[in-house]
């Protein structure tokens, strides 16, 4: 049995098109009636209008079968040889046919005005001689505009489809990269904890602690590509703490996070990879170490994150030569394909030495989002 919305789909159909034949009824109507003042004997409007109406209800009647031959018989690149003869003969049929239901019902309404039949052969004789041509033009103006708008039902369905497979393309790649980030974060921290198991067995304990506080953490969104940046800085703190137990004193971060943006969704793990990167490469080659400043705000409708430490820079400042590693050309890969044009990622050496990431995405939250997708 058919569910209840697809019986009303489908009444929703069938009253769109009883629909469009009253409305061609009404059409012709008015035409008739303008011809009518030419005529010797006036014809009230309400008769005129039953002529057309019960005309245009007729070939209401007949429509599921142009419908069913149109199915049946499309004008597609490999079929159209064989639809076009069975159009053209149907064409015909149809329309004798409809023209002998006419000139049965419309006879007995008064039409043609002023003229009396002897038989039903001559009443049908005078319909098919002044109406078969545009009985015809009507099937095919049937079929022609069914077979468009299933051309068009057709490149929606195709369009659609595509959209479905870019997407799931999109969050396929998205996921082979984040798979690549939990690796190359485990083996760094992996590799911190070896460095200070013989040096210090109680902060080495304590960090192994702390792993797996963070794997537990980063376990629990594996699937999920957003998260609120209160979650993203929770994390980043407990990476932080990790760090901290490494360098000592010679690490300092300064967390400047205005509170409007804590609700706003951030990509997963999208700060880790850039702090760890400042890190690594600006503040460890360093013996006094250094400072990491990390500020978000919200500015004109998106969610501007900077990431900036005072460590030694690129070299020479060739900052547009620069090769990224694992974390940074995921980070560029990931943003791509979550935002596409609607991001910025900027990497640039500062003036007073270390090297600045700027990142700038679409301010949005869970629950605008939530919103956004069920309408």
């Amino acid at each position: 049995m058919e569910n209840l919305p697809v019986k009303r789909t489908r009444l929703v159909k069938w009253l769109a098109i009883w629909g469009v034949w009253t409305l061609f009824g009404l059409f012709f109507t008015t035409q008739v009636a303008l011809q009518s003042q030419l005529w010797k004997t006036q014809v009230p409007f309400w008769q005129i209008l039953s002529w057309q109406l019960v005309s245009g209800y007729v070939w209401f009647a007949l429509s599921p079968l142009i419908l069913f031959l149109t199915n049946k018989f499309p004008f597609e690149a490999d079929r159209w040889k064989i639809s076009l003869p069975v159009h053209l003969v149907a064409a015909v049929v149809v329309a004798l046919f409809q023209q002998s239901i006419d000139a049965f019902l419309l006879t007995r309404l008064g039409y043609p005005p002023g003229r009396e039949f002897k038989s039903f052969a001559e009443a049908y004789q005078y319909f098919v001689f002044v109406n078969l041509h545009l009985s015809i033009l009507i099937y095919l103006g049937v079929v022609g505009i069914k077979s468009a708008y299933s051309y068009y039902q057709k490149y929606r369905e195709r369009e659609l489809q595509a959209s479905k497979l870019e997407a799931r393309l999109a969050q396929s790649r998205l996921q082979v990269l984040k798979m690549q980030l939990h690796p190359h974060f485990l083996f760094n921290t992996l590799n911190a904890i070896s460095e200070l198991i013989y040096k210090d067995r109680e902060s080495a304990d304590r960090m192994l602690t702390d792993l797996s506080d963070l794997l537990r953490m980063s376990f629990e969104n594996l699937e999920v590509q957003e998260i609120p940046l209160k979650q993203e800085l929770e994390f980043l703190r407990k990476y932080l703490e990790i760090e901290q137990m490494r360098f000592h004193d010679r690490l300092t971060v300064d967390m400047n996070i205005a509170p409007e943006t804590l609700d706003a969704s951030v990509p997963n793990m999208i700060l880790q990879p850039l702090v760890e990167n400042a890190i690594k490469h600006g503040i460890a080659p360093r013996v006094s170490g250094g400072r990491i400043d990390i500020n978000a705000i919200r500015s004109n409708g998106h969610l501007a994150i900077t990431v900036f430490d005072d460590g030694l820079g690129v070299p020479f400042g060739d900052i547009e030569h620069v090769v990224d590693g694992v974390g940074l050309s995921n980070t560029r890969r990931r943003l791509k394909h979550l935002y596409g044009d609607g991001h910025r990622f900027d990497l640039k050496n500062l003036e007073s030495g270390g090297v600045g990431v700027s990142l700038e995405i679409p301010f949005k939250t869970a629950e605008e989002d939530l919103v956004v997708r069920e309408i």
